[in-house]
């Protein structure tokens, strides 16, 4: 199974369930179902959990996910946001029971290495993606190559981004790149605004790309590059590749798997 980006089974793999740990965005309705829940199941410290149920929106559950990377605790997702892609119904009843029947999916993320123009390196993890943005009123100029191959000597572009299969319902979505279903093995490549060459609307490569972009004429054209959340600015490359030795597990009720919900979502209108 080392080849395909996410591990599904039918039923969540048997785990203790006495150690629950809530966390809430903060927003009032987050913060009032944590009070709620903690009221009717406890409430044990992140670092002793079993589970950790995450009420919030999808910016938050997606933090959360970040913060259990490679340390084996699954994340359920409870919605007191706006779309709730990540998330399950939020209910109060029978917490345990949705728990013990949830499905898990296993995801890995890109990992962004980013050289700055002043020869500085920053990394950094995206389970949704790494996008390079332009910083002033230029549009930026990039040169794409892949697997140490030059793909596209330059791209005149607002950005251009990297997605995973569970990202690719995010921003990829919205500057019109494909969705890709979490069996596919694959990573969307897409411009934002692709100036030249006009008609360009990006690439599906496989989940073992290395993907390089080289910012031209970085002085005049500053590039932003940002990994989910972090971002570095003036970048003068940045390479992105997927990480497998790095995961995350997340959990959802049966039949409502993220599986499911990629597949639903390129049938909405």
């Amino acid at each position: 199974m080392d080849d395909l980006p996410f591990t599904p089974t039918a039923a969540v793999t048997p785990r203790t369930l006495a150690g629950i740990c809530f966390l809430a965005a903060p927003t009032e309705l987050a913060q009032a179902g944590r009070d709620r829940m903690v009221g009717l199941y406890g409430d044990t410290p992140f670092e002793h959990a079993d589970v950790v149920v995450a009420l919030g929106g999808d910016g938050f559950m997606l933090e959360t996910m970040h913060r259990t990377l490679n340390i084996e605790l699954p994340v359920y997702g409870m919605n007191c946001g706006s779309v709730g892609f990540l998330m399950n119904p939020y209910q109060e009843e029978g917490l345990k029971e949705r728990l013990a029947c949830a499905q898990d999916v296993v995801l890995h993320p890109l990992r962004m290495s980013a050289i700055t123009r002043t020869g500085a390196v920053e990394e950094a993890l995206a389970l949704n993606e790494v996008s390079l943005l332009r910083q002033q009123r230029q549009t930026a100029k990039i040169r794409i190559s892949i697997d140490g191959r030059m793909r596209l000597a330059e791209l005149v572009c607002d950005g251009v981004l990297v997605a995973t299969p569970a990202g690719s319902t995010a921003y990829n979505l919205s500057a019109h790149g494909p969705i890709v279903p979490l069996s596919a093995n694959l990573l969307p490549l897409t411009p934002i605004s692709a100036f030249r060459p006009r008609r360009w609307r990006g690439a599906l490569l496989p989940a073992t790309a290395e993907v390089m972009f080289e910012v031209l004429e970085p002085d005049k054209r500053p590039v932003a590059a940002v990994a989910d959340f972090t971002e570095v600015r003036d970048v003068a490359s940045v390479a992105v590749s997927e990480d497998r030795s790095v995961r995350t597990i997340i959990l959802f009720d049966p039949d409502q798997g993220l599986s499911e919900r990629i597949v639903a979502e390129q049938f909405t209108v």
